[in-house]
């Protein structure tokens, strides 16, 4: 037995959550019903602090629980990951939001999109926002949408930036204050919904929002991970979890299949042998890698802030381990012939998911150039990491 009860939970809807793929591709959701029974395992709590009735988990059982999703199918693990991520920002709410959101309802579901695409205008009491905003994974089950936005003064002037830029703040909207664009029409991860969103003078009280970066309200390891960091362990949770499924499949369908004039099962064809072998070292080799960093960042953040050299290590092990995930899928995905281009195929599905999940800004092969200038010393803004 596990000594984490979400990551149980999770092995336990397993099953149910592959048997309601379909459905989700189809509606470009996954299914509200199957979003609550996620909710009420907890799924969505692991980052919520213990104070507000969350698990406040360790990050190593936070992208098991996500990665377990993922296995059953990519776009149930995608939303699990967005609810779980922004349930960090619940430990930089002021506590009266904090409860009001997080606190009220154990089954919560929120969501949303750091990029600063709205301008908010202070007004009394608060900001009045305007903007749009992109990919809002698991919007149509949500009970609070996260938008970044620039505040400008009441003159509608951009205050002069900081060191790090203008200032992006998290605001928390109500459903009814946005309207979803139907705008996901998409290769893989289609089950995540993840349309457009935008609000028009949409009026969020003062408190309802957190600085973008800014420190954290609540202690313990967990919230010392930056959000962006926390960001980019979810997309490879997910993406690892796909890479699993992957290769589960391409062993059950080797085992059985004949190819095209051969008298041999794919099984015992050297290519499909060197090719599964390859996925699985690619895979296990990735996955070490991310919970070796996992563990060092940890130890850090149990002593203190996180430092530029720790924040760069969380990243690099977060997009090597996706693209190394993808790479898993694309061999397997290979060596399985022309089974795996019908859509009924689980591994077209993993290899359109996986494919999605590498072009996430977090994981994008531009991170690593970042994390090249803390490596050799020549200076990479912390704020990127």
């Amino acid at each position: 037995m596990s000594d984490c009860p979400e990551l149980e939970a999770a092995r336990g809807l397993a099953d149910l959550v592959t048997e309601r793929a379909g459905e989700g591709d189809a509606a470009r959701a996954i299914p509200r019903d199957l979003a609550r029974r996620m909710a009420e395992a907890g799924l969505f709590r692991v980052c919520v602090p213990a104070r507000y009735g969350g698990s406040e988990r360790h990050v190593r059982d936070v992208v098991r629980v996500i990665e377990e999703i993922g296995r059953a199918d990519g776009s149930a693990g995608w939303c699990v990951m967005l609810g779980a991520t922004t349930g960090l920002l619940a430990g930089s709410l002021p506590e009266e939001w904090a409860r009001k959101i997080y606190g009220a309802d154990p089954n919560v579901a929120t969501c949303g999109v750091v990029r600063g695409n709205g301008v908010a205008r202070p007004v009394p009491g608060g900001h009045s926002i305007d903007g749009r905003w992109p990919f809002a994974s698991a919007i149509s089950h949500s009970d609070w949408v996260v938008g970044g936005c620039t505040v400008v003064g009441a003159d509608g002037e951009i205050p002069e930036p900081g060191p790090r830029g203008p200032e992006t703040r998290l605001f928390f909207f109500e459903p009814g204050q946005v309207r979803v664009l139907d705008t996901w029409h998409t290769s893989g991860l289609r089950g995540t919904g993840s349309h457009d969103f935008e609000v028009s003078d949409a009026f969020v009280p003062d408190g309802r929002s957190v600085v973008l970066g800014g420190r954290p309200r609540v202690d313990g390891p967990l919230f010392k991970f930056p959000t962006l960091g926390l960001l980019a362990l979810g997309v490879t949770s997910v993406s690892l979890g796909i890479a699993r499924r992957a290769i589960q499949e391409f062993i059950a369908l080797a085992g059985g299949k004949v190819p095209t004039g051969s008298a041999r099962t794919l099984a015992n064809r050297p290519l499909a042998q060197r090719a599964v072998a390859d996925a699985e070292a690619s895979l296990r080799a990735a996955r070490a890698f991310l919970f070796e960093v996992l563990d060092e960042v940890w130890a850090v953040a149990q002593q203190g802030a996180l430092t530029t050299e720790a924040r760069a290590q969380l990243r690099l092990a977060a997009t090597h381990s996706t693209w190394r995930a993808a790479h898993a899928v694309d061999q397997v995905y290979q060596a399985a012939g022309g089974t795996s281009i019908y859509d009924v195929s689980p591994l077209s599905r993993c290899f359109r998911d996986v494919h999605v999940a590498t072009q996430h800004l977090m994981v994008a092969e531009p991170t690593l150039e970042v994390v090249g200038r803390v490596l050799l010393g020549v200076g990479a803004e912390k704020s990127l990491l």
